[in-house]
């Protein structure tokens, strides 16, 4: 099986041509060596891709027929990714969750909606008339 198809597969890439723009950018490469959309692989090879900034390293341990689902992804390939690697993109996860410390700045659309929520729960605060006149008559006496 070719290697771009191969990624597409195992779903590593979610299209079949970014898989071939990324081989075409030389991130995909197996063993040491860059290859070429064309270069077929079999099982026991080891890929090295680069992608989101972090060195992932496969190891083939079975070729699918076609694309196959998330769960059976494990049983064609071999995460031999370095920790240190998956760690790396954990922090960079996590950095970008807050880019601005909350209650600061305009809020965002999901600020918006929760405030919209939070104002339309409330139980109503608005006093009648002659509400209000006894409310300020207890301070005069």
């Amino acid at each position: 099986m070719r290697i771009d198809k191969f990624l597409w597969c195992v779903r590593f890439y979610k299209t079949r041509s970014i898989a071939t723009d990324e081989i075409k950018k030389n991130r995909v490469s197996l063993g040491q060596n860059p290859v070429k959309s064309s270069k077929e692989i079999k099982e026991g090879d080891l890929i090295k891709i680069r992608k989101n900034q972090i060195d992932y390293i496969i190891k083939i341990l079975q070729v699918p027929k076609s694309r196959v689902g998330a769960k059976l992804v494990p049983l064609h390939i071999e995460d031999k990714t370095d920790k240190e690697q998956h760690e790396i993109l954990k922090q960079r996860k996590l950095a970008q969750d807050y880019y601005r410390i909350k209650g600061e700045g305009r809020p965002t659309k999901k600020d918006r909606r929760e405030l919209d929520d939070y104002i339309e729960s409330e139980p109503s605060s608005e006093m009648e008339n002659g509400e209000w006149d006894l409310f300020f008559s207890d301070v005069d006496e």
